[in-house]
């Protein structure tokens, strides 16, 4: 089987990244318990460094929380307020927590396992071929996902196949907006300077991809061994595989 996506003004494919590129299963259970395991050691070793303050701060803002009042702020009791973030989160994440704070300190333990090697990004075997085959058609590949930035460069730089971030043009994560949400998809078209129907997005998600659709993205739903079931709200297109993508002149069909 096939899909057929009109090619005549597609611009840019936007991706997401678990259940689309990459098996859910590796984030779930590579990644997550990786930054569980190592949040507490790397906030005590890191706690004093800019972007790991600016995380806590961003943590405080996500919960309504004061930092002043939260944390004593004082570097005698360090790691006593190291061990309070690191409860916070440890809640966030058992509630599998979207919050922005949260994201660029997961982003910066696997910043951690990256560069040390204890991590490394696995993708679908149809993924990088399929990168490498819309590049050469003149097609520009972005990232939209819930993990941070910084999360998404990491994933893209460290994989079993290479350093991928030569194949993507821009990341967009929770600052954005939410994925569910349609005002999120309207401002990265705006960023990218295409109109909303010159960019395929390709997700795993029904919501995102109603969301994605409403803002006049092309959609295109990821089918993928591990995945939920797709909510039956959603009626339109899936693949399997990236091989099984094809352009044509038409409206988006099966073959």
């Amino acid at each position: 089987m096939s899909i057929s996506i009109p090619r005549s003004d597609l611009r840019h494919i936007l991706l997401d990244i678990e259940g689309t590129v990459a098996d859910v299963r590796f984030v779930y259970d590579v990644m997550f318990p990786f930054a569980k395991m190592h949040m507490l050691e790397y906030l005590q070793r890191h706690w004093a460094e800019p972007e790991t303050q600016k995380g806590i701060e961003q943590v405080a803002r996500d919960a309504g929380l004061v930092l002043s009042t939260w944390l004593s702020t004082d570097a005698i009791n360090q790691h006593s307020d190291a061990e309070k973030v690191n409860d916070h989160l440890q809640s966030l994440m058992a509630g599998d927590s979207k919050a922005t704070g949260l994201k660029q300190l997961q982003g910066l333990v696997w910043q951690d396992g990256f560069h040390r090697g204890d991590l490394r990004a696995e993708l679908f075997p149809d993924v990088l071929p399929a990168f490498r085959k819309w590049k050469a058609e003149g097609l520009d590949l972005s990232i939209y996902s819930s993990g941070s930035v910084l999360a998404q460069k990491l994933f893209f730089g460290h994989t079993t196949e290479g350093d991928l971030r030569p194949l993507l043009s821009n990341y967009f994560d929770t600052q954005t907006g939410k994925k569910q949400e349609s005002e999120s998809y309207s401002r990265i078209a705006k960023e990218l300077a295409l109109n909303p129907a010159s960019i395929l997005f390709i997700s795993d998600v029904a919501a995102e991809l109603e969301a994605a659709a409403a803002a006049g993205m092309l959609v295109l739903a990821s089918v993928r061994d591990g995945n939920k079931p797709l909510d039956p709200s959603y009626s339109g297109a899936s693949v399997r595989s990236f091989q099984e993508i094809q352009w044509c002149e038409t409206p988006i069909g099966k073959n």
